[in-house]
């Protein structure tokens, strides 16, 4: 299988376009043989004979050394054979006598950096993307050049950038998911650096292991952090969600009440008591009084109002139950979860034509992540399979 290197689009626009100059007295251009050997590289290179054509510039420069846009022309060559080496020595030689051509500079910095030379790059590329700001391949290697220095702030304002320009680029997204990754990695160890054994230390520790379904490990760094600083407001509010991740819902309950003392007019700690209630199977009456002061203190809270309608359902007040589902499924419409709760609450109330359309919504949504999964799936297994 042949692969095409990322710039090949880029070289196609760059090569016609670097014709030789006209009226440079004191290059050489008018010299018949630069004329000549001109026209015959330009047909070595539109017949694929790269060879030749190489062959034919590099005479050119021999007569004519002084000629900027042949040195652009030979340094694209040798970069479209991957000789980066060979292509960024031409292309500087180049830029000497003529400064002012973006496109060689951008091509100079991806040079640069294919061949390893990162902080000689940077500047280059820098240099290209603001001579011409709509060259986002420039642009996309001096992320990665940014990447490779560490320079994850800088490359992170120019993905912003490049994103807003091309919102369906997955390969801008994906760099810079990873640039916020690394970011996150470089606060982390700066934390650590300050105090290791710190409250906000084992939170953020801990919010990484739940971020992997590790919810044991969370228990005991956020029990540390309680332990440490027990009137920490949030705290007990993160140890409470961890042991939810545990099904610990007794544990649960204790650490999201020791929270709303801390602050009674915590609508989430609120919330979530009366969620918990309903799980480990309390007073659903006792779960509907908490919820209900959970939403007067905060009336946005979708979830919670899921919550509150199976408090309702659970004492038989289905009717009561659809205003909040209906409420959830307009505001959380792609939750699959929440058409199939208010399909079955439509059929409890005889409402069978609303219940089939909110079941085939429901269907429709869970058929879109099976096929997703399976599509990922099956790209795994084929990458897998492919000769390396």
């Amino acid at each position: 299988m042949s692969h095409r290197h990322p710039v090949l689009i880029f070289l196609l626009l760059v090569l016609p376009s670097l014709q030789l100059l006209r009226g440079q007295d004191d290059s050489g251009e008018s010299d018949p043989r630069v004329q000549q050997l001109y026209l015959q590289a330009k047909a070595a290179q539109s017949k694929g004979d790269i060879a030749a054509a190489i062959a034919g510039y590099r005479e050119i420069l021999r007569i004519a050394p002084r000629l900027g846009p042949a040195y652009n022309n030979l340094g694209a060559l040798y970069f479209r054979q991957r000789d980066y080496k060979a292509a960024a020595d031409v292309l500087e030689q180049g830029l000497k006598l003529n400064p002012g051509m973006p496109s060689a500079s951008a091509l100079l910095g991806i040079s640069l950096y294919e061949s390893g030379e990162y902080l000689k790059a940077r500047p280059r590329l820098e240099a290209a993307v603001k001579a011409n700001p709509a060259d986002e391949n420039a642009q996309l290697f001096l992320v990665k050049d940014l990447s490779k220095l560490s320079e994850y702030q800088t490359a992170s304002s120019q993905l912003q950038q490049l994103a807003s320009r091309q919102p369906k680029n997955q390969e801008v997204w994906y760099l810079l998911a990873k640039t916020y990754m690394k970011l996150s990695e470089q606060a982390l160890a700066k934390m650590n650096s300050i105090d290791p054994d710190s409250v906000l230390s084992h939170e953020l520790s801990a919010e990484v292991m739940e971020s992997m379904n590790n919810y044991d490990g969370a228990v005991v760094e956020l029990k540390k952090a309680v332990e440490m600083n027990p009137q920490r407001s949030g705290t007990h509010f993160k140890l409470g969600e961890a042991y939810r991740g545990l099904d610990q819902w007794d544990a649960a309950l204790d650490q999201f009440q020791a929270e709303l003392a801390l602050n009674p007019a915590n609508c989430q700690a609120q919330w979530k008591i009366g969620a918990t209630q309903l799980q480990n199977n309390s007073s659903a009456e006792q779960a509907l009084a908490g919820i209900n002061k959970a939403l007067s203190l905060c009336p946005g809270m979708t979830e919670a109002r899921v919550d509150r309608a199976r408090a309702l359902i659970k004492l038989n007040r289905n009717k009561e139950a659809v205003a909040d589902l209906e409420e959830a499924v307009k505001t959380q419409p792609a939750e699959a979860s929440n058409h199939f709760l208010l399909a079955k609450t439509y059929r409890s109330l005889g409402r069978m034509q609303e219940a089939q359309t909110e079941m085939q919504i429901f269907s429709n949504l869970e058929e879109s992540v099976r096929t997703a999964t399976a599509e990922r799936a099956r790209e795994v297994i084929k990458n897998k399979e492919s000769p390396r």
